[in-house]
Formats: C-alpha cells, sequence, structure tokens
C-alpha cells in the first residue's frame, strides 16, 4: 500500500489563462497532454511528469465551492500521489471509517481514489491500470 511518489499539484485560478501563461511562459513548464476531462484545464509538465494542473470551472461543482479569490496560500485544490497496493488502501481506509470516492479514468484504466484529510484538503490516490478490477 505505498505512496510512492508526488504525483501532482492542482490549482483552481482566479485566471485560468494568466496561471497558464506564468507555469508556462515564465516559469518554463511546457504544457502537455491532458485527457478529455469535460472541464477546462491545462497540465503542465517537469520532464515527463504532468506536475501543475490547473483547472477551471466544473459547473456541476462550482456551486458547493468557495469563490475563486486568492487567499495566503492561494486555491489549492488537492494533491496527488502515485501509489501501489489498491486492494490493500481501499481495505485501510474503510476499516478507519473513512469515505473516499473512485473513479477509472476512461482512456488510461487509472484507478483514482479521492479523500479528505482532518482539515479538508483533498487527496488523490493513482493507481496504475494492472490494479484497475473489471
Amino acid at each position: 500500500m505505498p505512496l510512492e511518489a508526488l504525483n501532482h499539484f492542482t490549482i483552481r485560478p482566479v485566471d485560468l489563462e494568466r496561471s497558464r501563461a506564468f507555469y508556462s511562459e515564465v516559469l518554463g513548464l511546457p504544457e502537455g497532454y491532458r485527457p478529455p476531462l469535460g472541464f477546462p484545464g491545462h497540465w503542465l509538465y517537469c520532464g515527463d511528469v504532468p506536475t501543475v494542473h490547473l483547472i477551471g470551472p466544473r459547473p456541476e461543482r462550482e456551486a458547493g465551492w468557495p469563490e475563486r479569490v486568492a487567499g495566503p496560500t492561494g486555491l489549492m485544490d488537492h494533491i496527488a500521489f502515485s501509489c501501489t497496493g489498491l486492494a490493500e488502501m481501499k481495505e485501510r481506509l474503510t476499516k478507519a471509517g473513512l469515505a473516499f470516492e473512485e473513479r477509472v479514468i476512461p482512456r488510461d484504466r487509472q484507478t483514482q481514489l479521492f479523500l479528505h484529510d482532518p482539515d479538508g484538503i483533498a487527496v488523490e490516490l493513482n493507481y496504475p491500470p494492472e490494479e484497475t478490477v473489471g
């Protein structure tokens, strides 16, 4: 059930294109492949890793979220880890009584688990396609 590496962090910027320009044009992170997720966004890469995810509005979720106004630490959406041991982690979360959402990325067949830490920060755990059931 090891968490093996930081996978990415996701920001909900006030101005999606301004943030893309900053990370891409100023810091030099190239924009690369992003699966068709159904909402606007950009994935910016450090080497071969899509490390910075910028996401635009998702109408189905925006109503329950705070207004996009940057605070002292910005607009962090979630942190994600690359992992192995999907079945063990699901069992561990269930035993701990923690709610989580499970998703399978359609084209890539990765399984993702989404949960919240005690302070409400969203955590995404990414498992390789070979661990996806069905």
